[in-house]
């Protein structure tokens, strides 16, 4: 059974649309990929695990859900500044998106 949270703590957790404008595959390896995401005020650099998945050429022009908020960590030597997110289905992880277009860094809630 999931662990409950308050609507508080939910609130903590920036979720914004963005779009990916750039992605390439980060060299020496097998799944990571490098995103630049066009979050409306900024450009952020996000480093995703989905290079078994997905090519970057997918993620090009792609609207995607990203946590904002997150503390920025080095992977492989590259800053990544936050995350996309992704359902955690049986064959592949499948990336959130949004039905419509919307406004970058439209805030998800």
């Amino acid at each position: 059974m999931a662990q409950y949270i308050s609507i508080e703590e939910f609130s903590k957790i920036d979720l914004r649309v963005g779009k990916v404008i750039s992605a390439e595959r980060i060299p020496k390896t097998k799944r990571l990929i490098k995103l630049i995401v066009d979050l409306g005020a900024e450009k952020r650099q996000i480093i995703a695990g989905l290079g078994e998945w997905y090519s970057p050429e997918y993620f090009v022009g792609k609207y995607v859900i990203v946590v904002a908020n997150l503390k920025p960590k080095k992977i492989h030597g590259i800053e990544s500044q936050g995350m996309i997110l992704a359902a955690d289905a049986p064959e592949k992880p499948v990336i959130l998106t949004v039905a419509e277009e919307v406004p970058v860094g439209t805030k998800v809630r």
